[in-house]
C-alpha cells in the first residue's frame, strides 16, 4: 500500500465534486441545488449559520444520508455507483460528536482508520502501524494513546478522531467542526495542519464556524444560507461585510488581520435602524439574492451618515467598527500613527489624519483632520480606555493623538457641527441612535452631546 493517498489517482478530476445537491428530511427541505468542487491540494471551508446545512452536506459527501437529488462525485467516480468500503478508501471523516459507544484505547480508536485497507481477517502490517504513529504524532496524541478513549476531554477526543481520519490515508477529508472542542492553541494547530495537508497534495472540506479561522487557512469558502450557496470564492472576495452580514443576518465589520494579512471579521446584532414602535417607519424593504423582496433593516442614502471619530486605542476602534458595520462612512484623526483606531478606519476604505506619536502635532495635519470633521454629520469623541472624559493639554486619549504640547484635537473638535461625547459603557443602540439623531423628525440635537 502506498503512503501517498493520491498516487493512483487521476489528476484531471476533483477529488470531491457536488452537483445540484437537494437534500430535505420529514421536517422539510435543507438545502437545494448546492455547487461547489474540492481540488486537490486545496482546503475549502463549509460556513454558514446554524441549521443552514453544512452538516448534511459533508454527511451526504460520506453516504450516510441518501440526497433527494443531484450527483456527488469523488474522484471521478459516481459516490452512488460505490460501495462502502470504496467510499471509506477515498475520503475520510471527523464527525463534530465525539463520542464513541465502547471503551478503546485511544490507540485502538485511531487504528480503526485502517479497517477499509484491510480484509476480514488481516491483522495491521508495517505500513498500518507506521500510519497510525504517523497519524497520532501529528495530532498530538501520542502521549495518551494507552489511555481510555473515554478518560480523555473532548477535545483530546476531537483530536483523536482526527487522527483516525489521517491514518485511514484517504485522498480526501470531510471535517465536520474539527476546532469545535478545541482550545485556541490545539485550534490553531489543527487549522495549520488541515492546511499541510491539503498543500501535500489531498483535499480537504471542513465545516467551520469560525470565520476569522476560515479565511486564515482556507482556499475557498462555500457559504450556505438560506437553503443553498449564498457565495463561494476566495475568502478574500467573499467573507465581505454584506455577504456575512446577509447570510448570518448580523451586522459585520470585516478587517484585515496584521499578522496573517487575511479578512478578520467581527459580527454585532443586526439592529433594526427604524423606532419598531413607530407604525409610521415601516421596515425597509430590499432585495433579496433571488430577486424577491424582503423587510430587514438595511442601510439606505437616508440611513448613512458621514462620521469622524477622534480617539485613540482600543474602545476607539470597537467604536469605529461598529459604526462601519452599521454602514456609515469613517474619517479619524488626528490620530497617532499605527493606532489600532487607524487601522480600523483605513481597514473600511476612510480617510485618516495620523501624526507620529509623541511628537508635537504639525498645523497642516490639525487642518486637514478639522475639514474631515467640518464634512462629517457629526464627530464621535471617544473616552479613553481608561474612561476619562473630554480632551486635555499633553498627552490625551480621547481627544488627543498622545503627542507633545496642546491637544491638537480641540482644533479639530471645534471644527465640528454636531459633537457626541461617548463613554465605553454606551451601548451600540445609543451610539447608532445617536449617529442617525439629525433633527429630521424632532428638536434639533445639541451641538455638544454624550452617551455613557
Amino acid at each position: 500500500m502506498s503512503s501517498d493517498p493520491s498516487s493512483d489517482t487521476s489528476d484531471t478530476d476533483p477529488l470531491i465534486e457536488v452537483r445540484d445537491l437537494s437534500v430535505s428530511f420529514e421536517t422539510g427541505p435543507v438545502v437545494s441545488g448546492v455547487d461547489f468542487d474540492v481540488e486537490r491540494g486545496s482546503l475549502v471551508g463549509l460556513v454558514g449559520p446554524n441549521g443552514a446545512g453544512k452538516t448534511t452536506v459533508i454527511r451526504a459527501i460520506k453516504g450516510t444520508i441518501t440526497p433527494d437529488s443531484g450527483e456527488i462525485r469523488l474522484d471521478g467516480d459516481d459516490a452512488a455507483d460505490l460501495s462502502a468500503r470504496e467510499v471509506s478508501r477515498r475520503v475520510a471523516s471527523v464527525p463534530q460528536a465525539t463520542e464513541l459507544a465502547f471503551d478503546f484505547r485511544v490507540r485502538h480508536v485511531v487504528e480503526m482508520g485502517r479497517t477499509p485497507h484491510l480484509g476480514r481477517f488481516d491483522g495491521h502490517g508495517p505500513d498500518d502501524e507506521r500510519a497510525v504513529r504517523e497519524a497520532m504524532d501529528a495530532t498530538g496524541v501520542t502521549r495518551f494513546a494507552d489511555r481510555s478513549i473515554t478518560a480523555v476531554s473532548g477535545g483530546e477526543r476531537q483530536r483523536v478522531l482526527l487522527a483516525r481520519a489521517l491514518a485511514q490515508e484517504t485522498p480526501a477529508l470531510l471535517l465536520d467542526e474539527p476546532t469545535e472542542s478545541l482550545d485556541v492553541n490545539h485550534a490553531v494547530r489543527t487549522g495549520k495542519l488541515i492546511r499541510e495537508i491539503a498543500d501535500g497534495g489531498r483535499a480537504a472540506l471542513a465545516a467551520i464556524h469560525d470565520l476569522d479561522l476560515a479565511a486564515r487557512y482556507c482556499d475557498e469558502v462555500v457559504v450556505l444560507a438560506k437553503g443553498g450557496v449564498h457565495a463561494a470564492g476566495p475568502p478574500a472576495e467573499v467573507l465581505t461585510a454584506d455577504a456575512v452580514g446577509s447570510a448570518f443576518d448580523a451586522e459585520a465589520f470585516v478587517g484585515r488581520n496584521p499578522a496573517t494579512g487575511s479578512p478578520a471579521i467581527t459580527a454585532f446584532d443586526a439592529l433594526a435602524r427604524d423606532d419598531p414602535s413607530d407604525p409610521s417607519e415601516p421596515p425597509v424593504t430590499v432585495p433579496s439574492d433571488d430577486g424577491d423582496t424582503t423587510d430587514e433593516p438595511s442601510v439606505t442614502d437616508r440611513d448613512a451618515r458621514r462620521v469622524h471619530v477622534v480617539g485613540t486605542g482600543r474602545t476607539a476602534a470597537q467604536i469605529a467598527a461598529r459604526l462601519v458595520a452599521a454602514g456609515h462612512e469613517l474619517s479619524a484623526g488626528v490620530v497617532p500613527a499605527g493606532d489600532v483606531l487607524a487601522g480600523v478606519v483605513a481597514d473600511a476604505g476612510g480617510r485618516v489624519v495620523t501624526a507620529p506619536p509623541f511628537e508635537s502635532v504639525v498645523p497642516s495635519t490639525r487642518e486637514a483632520a478639522g475639514d474631515l470633521a467640518g464634512e462629517a454629520d457629526v464627530t464621535i469623541v471617544v473616552d479613553r480606555d481608561d474612561g476619562s472624559e473630554g480632551t486635555e493639554s499633553g498627552r490625551t486619549g480621547s481627544g488627543g493623538a498622545g503627542n507633545k504640547g496642546p491637544d491638537p484635537n480641540e482644533g479639530v473638535i471645534a471644527s465640528a457641527e454636531r459633537v457626541v461625547h461617548v463613554g465605553a459603557d454606551a451601548s451600540d443602540r445609543q451610539l447608532l441612535d445617536a449617529v442617525r439623531a439629525d433633527g429630521s423628525s424632532g428638536p434639533e440635537p445639541s451641538v455638544d452631546e454624550r452617551i455613557e
